[in-house]
């Protein structure tokens, strides 16, 4: 039995003459950096949350340091890139080249061991641990430990259990040390901050954890970044030209995304009406890769769309930093999330804020954040046919397709940051100041 130690002497700082607590967070993402270019392998979603998350504590005067396993010798250690003092700290863990998650997890120990000795260094008492991801919520549980009991509030992202339950090949299933360790964090964790209520569901029939512990959360997006701009002007940024019309997937090049569909879905839309031609762009892989070094799921993908005779009419684009985002959304007629699963879908959230409607599966989060009718449309996963369909219909029909738009860009706003962030500092302050016995 443990019994979680109360905090009695956070640090009070003056701000303008007003006294205010300042609490500190040691933030956990060790297999991705959330600085990492989106699109690569293991980054999306999670990067941006806690990227996002991380600015906007310290817009709230929150003091966070991110530990991310470092991946890179000739990336500086400590890095300020999130504003407001706070930190990335890329902490020396087994050799400091990426590595494949099944091997990540032999080199938790030394990245616990480097966080332990970062705190001495820099003389900081953390007064909770966020961690990301089940890899991260183990090392949260050792520091928690090394440190006395300090409250562990954690979010998975993604849950083993459901990958398993979409994975099309053995290679895709996640294995059983993951699901060990995600039943091991339940435990431990004081709080679990969960995406929707379908998160909500899935842990609890097929982890069985104790309901007390979830809260529900949703990401955010930073409303100032993401907002729409001028189709016209999106287009010129970005190099297309006032007549191109884009459908648009942003996303890792993973099977479960579902590109596969998309693609097909392509292939067989009715372009009867439609005056100008219409291009898949595929944000996500990395394009300069020779096809020896391509993966498995890029090359099949490719040879996909040479089998269908596509042409040039699907544009893979590989990495997109998240600065030009905003101009790739707007510039779309529509963004499309066909995945076979998805906690949350982070990419939606953002192509809406950009006041573009959504196509996606009716899976996971996507079913509960894309609004059927209102913001875009939900679909079956796995289904050319109703994505095509759905497809025609938006691209034959501008003044349905702005009125999503709109429709979308107000429903984002319900989902900014500092309302998000908020929720959040709520949860540690309640993590701080009640016993808990686990």
């Amino acid at each position: 039995m443990r019994i979680a130690r109360k905090f009695l002497a956070l640090r009070v700082v003056s701000v303008f003459g007003i006294q205010k607590t300042m609490l500190r967070i040691a933030m956990l993402s060790y297999h991705t950096c959330p600085l990492a270019t989106l699109g690569g392998k293991d980054t999306g979603g999670m990067n941006v949350y806690v990227r996002d998350l991380t600015c906007e504590l310290g817009r709230m005067g929150i003091h966070v340091d991110v530990f991310t396993r470092s991946q890179d010798e000739h990336v500086p250690h400590v890095v300020h890139e999130l504003g407001f003092g706070n930190r990335v700290v890329h902490v020396p863990a087994g050799p400091e080249v990426p590595k494949a998650k099944s091997e990540m997890a032999n080199y938790i120990p030394e990245f616990v061991d480097g966080i332990k000795k970062f705190a001495i260094e820099k003389d900081i008492t953390y007064d909770v641990i966020h961690s990301h991801y089940w890899m991260s919520g183990l090392a949260a549980e050792a520091l928690s430990d090394a440190w006395g009991g300090t409250p562990i509030v954690h979010m998975f992202h993604t849950l083993g259990e459901m990958k398993n339950r979409v994975a099309r090949s053995e290679d895709e299933r996640a294995g059983e040390d993951r699901l060990k360790g995600e039943r091991q964090v339940l435990r431990r964790a004081d709080r679990i901050v969960v995406a929707t209520i379908a998160e909500t569901t899935q842990l609890r029939f097929l982890y069985r954890v104790d309901q007390r512990k979830l809260i529900i959360i949703p990401p955010g997006v930073d409303t100032s970044h993401f907002y729409p701009i001028p189709a016209d002007e999106a287009k010129q940024f970005i190099g297309l030209k006032p007549e191109n019309r884009t459908v648009l997937f942003v996303g890792r090049i993973e099977p479960l995304k579902g590109v596969d569909t998309l693609i097909h879905a392509m292939s067989c839309l009715d372009l009867q009406g439609m005056h100008r031609p219409v291009h898949l762009a595929i944000i996500g892989g990395d394009v300069s890769e020779s096809p020896e070094d391509m993966s498995e799921e890029m090359n099949r993908l490719q040879k996909l769309c040479d089998d269908l005779l596509m042409g040039a009419m699907v544009i893979f684009l590989g990495k997109r930093g998240q600065d030009t985002l905003p101009y790739y959304y707007s510039a779309a007629e529509v963004v499309v999330m066909p995945s076979l699963y998805e906690s949350f879908g982070m990419v939606a959230l953002e192509a809406m804020a950009c006041g573009t409607p959504v196509i996606a599966s009716e899976v996971g989060g996507l079913g509960y954040l894309v609004q059927d009718g209102l913001t875009g449309y939900t679909i079956p996963d796995s289904d050319p046919k109703a994505l095509s369909d759905k497809l025609s219909k938006l691209l034959g029909d501008s003044g349905l397709r702005h009125q999503m738009g709109r429709n979308a860009a107000e429903y984002a706003f319900d989902y900014a940051w500092g309302k998000i962030a908020s929720q959040i500092v709520e949860v540690y302050n309640n993590v701080l100041n009640r016993e808990q016995v686990v």
